[in-house]
């Protein structure tokens, strides 16, 4: 072991220093709080420190009262000072990891964040040794590769002998008040079995199902099968959509039937597109570090192309129906209800209704949106030139009504004296509230 130095204080002051307060890292922190540990989040974005900081919560399912009970005991500090992290015990990565426009993996974030916080891992008083967990979403082999040696490199210690290191993917699901984070059981993987053993006792303390697996590896290979998954079969019934309705069969019937099966089979539901920082990201991690190794993912990326192309078909439904007033989409006022990627989220990262906007307004339609839980479109990557657009009335003046969100809202609304086509890309509108110029996309 190499000889380093010691923090000079009796013991830590927080449990955990949670890197990254967005829709993970913030309601882990939390959680952790909640556990009894005192929590350190910390975040480059100043403007939410600055909310934290007065029990100001910026993501719905986070509730201004359960962050306003941690920050008045104490248990959960927000700053921006990363050198905190050296009197945290376990340091929690949870930043982005997008793709680039090549659609090639970027974790500069994550190699940033390591090199930010390598000075610190020096072990505690009694010779304590930090842990350091990524929960970000990538490739095989980015943990005990990449960021192992930024934070080697950065520190002059060893992982697995002066500090532990492990990956635990994130299992978040806005949205679903069912979705506990003390609930989801956590996958984890140690770069040592020493590693492993110390994050188990680690988020022991917050989690109570804990998922061991036999390499950090292991656990970011999970984590992109899981999304996969999910991102093959919403492709699967994507692409049964379209056969279908050529043959004049509604797949959402079809769905609702084949569900009642007991056994082999679980039900996917098609749409505009995929939306969230997840499924139409994570397969292709997997895509990126296979060809490392000499294989292709055909499946995937067939996967990939089916879904990417499905805001293409709404757009031409959306054609077809205004055709059937006589008009084109071409200086058409066309609403489009909802622009966050999911139901009754305000997250719209890659939501597939700014695909949306972007197509019909290439085709020289004049778009507005309502959202209940978007008021104004957030600066994006992909979308920046969307940013600063304001949520109008659902009942403002258009040529086309169309559905690309779920929202409960919507599924409520009462469109039977509509005058203008409906297009419902998520099957939102109960028949007794659909108008005459109904369409599915």
């Amino acid at each position: 072991m190499n000889n380093v130095a010691i923090i000079n204080r009796e013991s830590y002051r927080f449990k955990v220093a949670v890197v990254g307060l967005g829709y993970v890292g913030l309601p882990l922190g939390l959680q952790f709080a909640e556990s009894g540990c005192r929590v350190l989040g910390l975040d480059v974005d100043k403007g939410k420190i600055r909310d934290l900081s007065v029990g100001r919560s910026y993501i719905r399912h986070v509730t201004a009262e359960d962050l306003s009970k941690h920050i008045k005991t104490g248990l959960f500090i927000a700053s921006d000072d990363v050198s905190m992290v050296e009197q945290s015990e376990a340091i929690v990565i949870c930043v982005p990891t997008p793709l680039n426009k090549n659609r090639e993996p970027d974790i500069s974030y994550i190699l940033k964040t390591g090199e930010a916080i390598a000075p610190y891992l020096c072990p505690g008083m009694g010779g304590r040794k930090k842990l350091v967990v990524l929960e970000s979403t990538t490739y095989p082999g980015t943990t005990d590769e990449d960021l192992r040696k930024v934070l080697e490199r950065g520190s002059g210690l060893k992982a697995g002998e002066d500090f532990h290191l492990a990956f635990s993917p994130e299992r978040e699901d806005p949205g679903n008040p069912l979705s506990k984070v003390a609930e989801i059981p956590k996958v984890l993987g140690g770069y040592t079995p020493e590693c492993l053993e110390r994050a188990k006792e680690f988020y022991g303390k917050a989690i109570k199902n804990l998922v061991p697996v036999s390499s950090t590896r292991t656990a970011e290979a999970t984590k992109l099968m899981e999304n996969i998954f999910r991102s093959v079969n919403i492709a699967l019934v994507n692409e049964l959509k379209v056969i279908y309705g050529s043959m004049g069969i509604d797949i959402w019937e079809v769905i609702e039937a084949a569900k009642t099966k007991p056994f082999g089979f679980m039900p996917f539901y098609p749409g505009p597109g995929l939306g969230g920082h997840c499924i139409p990201i994570d397969p292709f991690y997997l895509t990126w570090k296979a060809r490392e190794y000499g294989h292709s993912t055909r499946f995937i990326e067939l996967a990939g192309e089916i879904n990417t192309a499905m805001p293409e078909f709404v757009v031409q439904k959306a054609g077809d129906a205004l055709n059937q007033m006589g008009r084109s989409i071409r200086g058409s006022k066309i609403l489009i209800l909802g622009v966050a990627y999911k139901a009754d989220v305000d997250d719209e990262r890659e939501s597939p209704s700014f695909v949306l906007i972007e197509k019909l307004e290439a085709k020289g339609a004049e778009v507005m949106f309502h959202d209940p839980l978007v008021p104004t479109i957030r600066p994006s990557r992909e979308h920046g030139r969307l940013a600063g657009r304001k949520s109008v009335k659902i009942d403002s003046a258009s040529d086309l009504v169309l559905i690309a969100t779920a929202h409960g809202p919507f599924k409520k609304h009462d469109f039977s004296n509509l005058k203008v086509p409906l297009v419902d890309t998520r099957n939102c509108v109960a028949p007794e509230n659909r108008p005459k110029l109904y369409f599915q996309a």
